[in-house]
């Protein structure tokens, strides 16, 4: 009875869908859209039977701030976990600043809880549950392991044309590693949402032997729509998005 794959793919689909490139790094985006609230809704399948549901949610605070939402719920034989992670960040001139980062993770194994506040003025990440302070650098547009993410869809929703989309993310040990997204060609979709066309990048960490896939609806602004990863070439699992709201009104395929 295998349960690895749950524990490997569910930090990947929690930690995959948005990225900034080297040629939009070094130059400011011109415009600066406000995203409108969303939720959506993803089936977490495993060899195409369901084993989860996946939501991802984008809301405004009082104070102007956005919080950036994602949570996995799977049950599969006898695995049970549940993942969430949330960011609190604002936009400037469309570059993501995030102030806030919290990851649980309960459940079947061990349970894991993180959380960081970080202050790009002075340069300081700080690392709440140990208690620890690191000097780091902002000025590559560093991002917490889920804004990247809405980096990502903005850099998209300027300018979709790049090869290789390359992010600093620090992660929840305090280290900062890129993540390399290349674009891997356009594809029209069958998905439980609906038929709809997608973008296609892919991600290969070589040393784990793990490749994804994540596919982007220009129609949605480039929203992830599906994610699919395999590990020393077999299939770990697939996301699908079923369903999406929109500033609270229900958004159908065409």
């Amino acid at each position: 009875m295998r349960l690895t794959f749950l524990y490997s793919f569910l930090p990947a689909f929690l930690s995959l869908t948005c990225f900034t490139s080297h040629a939009t790094t070094n130059k400011q985006i011109e415009t600066n859209p406000k995203f409108p609230e969303f939720s959506a809704q993803y089936s977490v399948l495993h060899k195409s039977d369901p084993v989860g549901s996946a939501i991802r949610e984008l809301s405004y605070q009082a104070d102007g701030t956005i919080n950036y939402h994602y949570k996995t719920d799977v049950k599969w034989l006898i695995f049970s976990q549940t993942r969430s992670e949330t960011s609190i960040l604002t936009i400037d001139n469309n570059t993501v600043v995030p102030q806030h980062y919290t990851y649980t993770r309960e459940g079947t194994g061990k349970d894991k809880r993180y959380e960081w506040r970080y202050n790009q003025a002075l340069g300081q990440a700080k690392d709440i549950e140990r208690k620890r302070d690191h000097q780091v650098d902002f000025s590559n547009n560093l991002q917490d392991k889920l804004s990247y993410h809405l980096q990502h869809r903005l850099n998209l929703m300027h300018n979709a044309n790049e090869q290789q989309y390359i992010y600093p993310v620090i992660n929840t040990s305090g280290s900062i590693k890129d993540y390399v997204y290349q674009y891997d060609g356009e594809e029209e979709l069958m998905l439980p949402y609906g038929l709809i066309k997608t973008v296609r990048f892919k991600r290969e960490v070589k040393e784990k032997e793990r490749v994804t896939y994540a596919w982007f609806a220009p129609k949605l602004d480039y929203l992830l729509v599906k994610l699919y990863q395999t590990k020393g070439g077999t299939e770990q699992f697939e996301a699908q998005l079923s369903s999406l709201k929109v500033a609270g009104e229900t958004i159908k395929a065409h």
